[in-house]
């Protein structure tokens, strides 16, 4: 018996010193994301780096004894240290944003990654249209999220595409004026739409993964190439970028929009059944985000449930601010 509690013992005390070391290193490499994409990949997963010091600390702490607790400890802290540096930002602008009553006449918008392999298209297109949004930016459209697409244009009067291949949609119930996409390399499209207090533009785009490092960055500087054509003060713009808000990639495209992110901190991938050997509990990566001009004011912003796709639907409420 005594030889299992130390065999235990040697398990855990183990695990707390691999926690603490490659949390730590991992963190600190993703401080370096502000010069290296390569590093910068890093950044997207910080919250495991802050989970593997926190394991370090607790499991250190409670099991080791003497400088090996020490050890282990200075580890895990100096693991949750990085990550804090990273992702306290965007934490702080999350608890700052103080939700309003909805009233008439506010827009909503749904940014919305359907998923080509969407295995609930109907429970998906039932809840979007229960929504009863203004404006759907929806990626990934084509697949087996195709009913949602063909449900979604029976429901709306106007949409950015009118052929069969369009990346993303763009589907309004005010009228839309003009409409195009944005340049090869990008998957985008925007939409110019008719409003009594004077037309804005909407524009969406989807990222590739940012592994290989450089393909996210190059569509980050078409993006906003394209934002830079329309008004910045009625922009609204969305997308899956594929990108967590406490990466490098994310903060420099925040600062190079001019816009303000109203997405903050809401976990939107995995979600559901994600692939077909692995299902999510709930999402734990931000990468699908809403941005506007200064003539919105978000006055909610929420995260949908689980209805078939990867992701999980972003809901934001704008109020149009007086000139």
């Amino acid at each position: 018996m005594r030889l299992i509690v130390h065999l235990l013992s040697l398990l855990v005390r183990g695990t707390a010193l691999m926690l603490g070391l490659v949390g730590s290193m991992l963190a600190l490499a993703s401080l370096g994301g502000a010069i290296s994409p390569k590093l910068d990949a890093l950044t997207h997963i910080t919250p495991v780096w802050l989970a593997m010091g926190v394991g370090a600390v607790a499991l250190g702490g409670l099991f080791a004894r003497e400088t090996e607790r020490w050890v282990m400890v200075a580890l895990g802290v100096l693991a949750i240290s990085a990550s804090g540096v990273i992702m306290l930002p965007e934490l702080r602008q999350a608890w700052r944003f103080k939700p309003e009553a909805v009233a008439a006449g506010d827009l909503k918008v749904i940014q919305f990654n359907a998923w080509h392999e969407n295995y609930a298209p109907e429970q998906s297109l039932k809840w979007l249209l229960a929504q009863q949004a203004d404006i759907i930016v929806m990626a990934e459209g084509g697949g087996a999220a195709w009913r949602i697409n063909r449900g979604l244009r029976a429901a709306y009067p106007f949409v950015s595409c009118k052929s069969g291949r369009c990346e993303p949609w763009i589907f309004s119930r005010k009228k839309v004026i003009a409409s195009g996409a944005v340049q090869k390399g990008l998957p985008g499209a925007w939409a110019t739409i008719e409003d009594r207090e004077g037309p804005f533009t909407v524009l969406g785009a989807h990222y590739v993964w940012p592994v290989p490092a450089g393909r996210q960055q190059a569509q980050s500087a078409m993006l906003v190439k394209a934002a830079s054509q329309f008004d910045r003060r009625t922009l609204i713009v969305t997308g899956d970028f594929n990108s967590t808000p406490w990466s490098f990639t994310l903060k420099h495209q925040d600062k190079a929009l001019g816009l303000e992110r109203w997405s903050r901190a809401l976990p939107s991938w995995p979600s559901g059944q994600f692939s077909r050997v692995a299902a999510a509990p709930a999402p734990f990566l931000p990468i699908d985000h809403v941005y506007a001009g200064s003539a919105w004011r978000a006055v909610k912003v929420e995260r949908g449930p689980a209805i078939g796709s990867d992701h999980r639907p972003i809901i934001v409420t704008f109020r149009r601010q007086p000139k």
